[in-house]
């Protein structure tokens, strides 16, 4: 039998290693609960990763896939552009007024129109909506100190023409260029660095692009075929020939007119603009789409100049006089988006050449100026 004194030490002994096998065991529980969270999260990143890349889905592919696009049948402006050549100025006893002409406040075209008007209203007020988004290598449209002779880009810029008053407030191919902004900053990164394109084609960083979107009131608008290429499918997607010859110059220019915004790629995303196929980008905060030049002028592009007349006319121009900066990843992304419509627009995802500036004989004496929109 044990004295006290033993049993008071067998007690003690006995706390002990209760509590070293306590201690014991709550760090075996501890490694073993930081193994199985180590474990899980090794095990879980595929999981992660699977669910990224489910939520980053190829799109381009599923479009593919897709019944939406089974047939070209399935697009209803397929094929509506009605076919009006161009023709030699010197030819027509009255020349449609042209466009892109200069867009400078004060300015005024030399050729009288009449009584016929640009469309002074948003457009979406008219039951227009855009059809199609394109763009152009430099601007068309003439604005001093905004986008003229005295612009720059990574390939210089063209003079303005000798006949023009000075006194004024694809990828891998060429096209002809117009006017540059004045951003352009050799020694700043944003304009130099290069951009990865996934999309677009032939674009280049600190380049100068003017971007048109044409609306039409007899679009397929709010539907799935509501942008189209080439542009005249969806002008006039529902407005058949022989309803088209009876309307008058001015039924024209109400119903049918083109956005104009020009732009500095750059290659830094506080520029970033997400939904540029929508129509000019209109932000008072940022004096876009503020100041804006109306007219009535024509259709655009390279095939024309001053002595190869569009017969496509009169059609309302409506231009943001100001040159704004935009992140090169904001066309990609438009580009990106124009890849998922249901008419294919692959012909539009490169810059297209530019018309000359046309003459003032030549643009309209209507120019207007919009109030802020």
């Amino acid at each position: 039998m044990c004295s006290p004194t033993d049993n008071k030490d067998s007690t003690s002994a006995l706390k002990g290693a209760v509590g070293v096998l306590s201690l014991s065991t709550i760090g075996l529980l501890v490694a073993t609960i930081v193994l199985a969270t180590n474990n899980s999260s090794e095990e879980a990143a595929p999981s992660v990763k699977a669910a990224e890349s489910a939520t980053t889905l190829d799109f381009l592919s599923s479009k593919e896939a897709s019944s939406f696009f089974a047939s070209d049948e399935m697009n209803k402006c397929a094929g509506a552009k009605l076919a009006v050549d161009n023709q030699l100025c010197a030819d027509l006893e009255v020349p449609g007024p042209q466009a892109g002409g200069n867009v400078t406040k004060g300015y005024v075209g030399e050729l009288d129109v009449g009584d016929l008007t640009p469309n002074t209203k948003q457009y979406f007020q008219s039951s227009m909506c855009p059809v199609n988004v394109h763009w152009h290598l430099g601007s068309e449209h003439y604005s001093y100190g905004e986008f003229d002779e005295n612009g720059d880009g990574p390939h210089g810029n063209i003079p303005r023409p000798d006949w023009a008053n000075r006194d004024l407030a694809g990828a891998g191919e060429s096209v002809p260029d117009g006017f540059r902004c004045h951003h352009f900053d050799e020694t700043d990164a944003k304009f130099t660095t290069k951009y990865e394109w996934k999309h677009c084609k032939g674009m280049e960083v600190g380049e100068t692009y003017e971007v048109h979107w044409p609306h039409s009131a007899a679009g397929a608008c709010g539907t799935v075929n509501q942008y189209q290429t080439p542009f005249y499918d969806g002008v006039f997607c529902n407005l058949p020939m022989e309803t088209f010859v009876t309307l008058g110059a001015q039924d024209i220019a109400s119903a049918v007119g083109v956005h104009g915004q020009v732009f500095t790629v750059v290659n830094d995303e506080s520029y970033f603009y997400p939904d540029m196929i929508r129509g000019m980008i209109v932000d008072p905060d940022m004096n876009m789409g503020q100041d804006v030049a109306m007219y009535t002028g024509s259709t655009t592009g390279d095939s024309r100049s001053n002595e190869m007349c569009s017969q496509y006319a009169p059609i309302t121009w409506q231009v943001d006089r100001k040159c704004h900066m935009i992140s090169a990843s904001s066309f990609d992304k438009l580009c990106y988006d124009m890849k998922m419509q249901r008419d294919d627009m692959s012909d539009d995802l490169h810059p297209h050449g530019s018309r000359e500036l046309v003459e003032d004989n030549l643009v309209a004496n209507n120019q207007q100026r919009l109030r802020a929109m």
